[in-house]
């Protein structure tokens, strides 16, 4: 249904009334979002200031999710691209359970614990995000998490692909036998991976020697494990055969 005409002004109508409201209308508006994107990182956390940010991000029909794009949206704001490990810290810090969505609880009890309350805060506290990771308590902690975090809530296992995408995270630039495990589950026959074996990747990550000469195969390890060494060790045995008779 389309507008009435507004009625045209006539002489003696107070329009330097109306442009001095409009000036002021607008100059408040520009004056709080000036203040908006200048919150200090020094100024006190406001839960209210928090959830107004939150529903930056939002949509009117969901508006207590922050969905997949608006989580592309916070990241831009933050300057970290989504798939960057400072994000499953923070979601680790949100007791977030589902990749890709914060609920506005999740937001809340995150955000109120690191006492950031606007994107200027948040780019302050990125590298301490990241410093988490260091804590070895604190990294088995967070590698957990990502078990569950990462695989569908409706399945008991995680399906390879994302296993190996949050290995490759999580461990792609700490362990050494990294790219060879990688390679172990592109030719295997493991469609999944379960949550015994995804902590036990992390210990043995942790605790083997480059040459695995301290792996005992009749240890109390996964048979993933077994299969891979016994792999490895094949492939080692390829190359120094073809190294030796040539």
């Amino acid at each position: 249904m389309p507008r009435g005409k507004r009625r045209a002004p006539e002489i003696g109508d107070n329009m330097d009334g109306q442009s001095k409201r409009a000036r002021t209308s607008y100059t408040t508006i520009a004056t709080q979002q000036s203040s908006r994107r200048h919150i200090r990182a020094e100024d006190g956390f406001s839960q209210k200031r928090c959830l107004a940010w939150f529903h930056e991000y939002t949509t009117p029909d969901e508006p207590d999710t922050l969905g997949p794009d608006g989580m592309e949206k916070f990241c831009e704001d933050i300057g970290v691209e989504p798939e960057n490990i400072v994000m499953l810290v923070l979601a680790y810090k949100m007791g977030a359970t589902q990749m890709g969505f914060f609920s506005q609880q999740e937001w809340l009890k995150g955000l109120m614990d690191l006492e950031c309350d606007s994107t200027a805060k948040m780019v302050v506290k990125l590298d301490y995000l990241r410093s988490i990771l260091n804590d070895p308590n604190s990294f088995k902690s967070i590698y957990r998490y990502a078990y569950d975090f990462a695989k569908d809530s409706d399945q008991r296992s995680m399906d390879i692909l994302t296993a190996k995408a949050m290995l490759q995270l999580l461990l792609g630039k700490h362990w050494t036998l990294y790219p060879q495990f990688a390679q172990f589950l592109e030719q295997s026959k493991y469609k999944v991976i379960n949550k015994d074996q995804w902590c036990n990747i992390l210990e043995f990550s942790r605790t083997i020697c480059i040459d695995l000469s301290n792996y005992d195969i009749d240890g109390a390890w996964p048979v993933m494990l077994d299969e891979f060494v016994e792999w490895l060790r094949l492939q080692r045995g390829l190359v120094t055969g073809s190294s030796g008779s040539s």
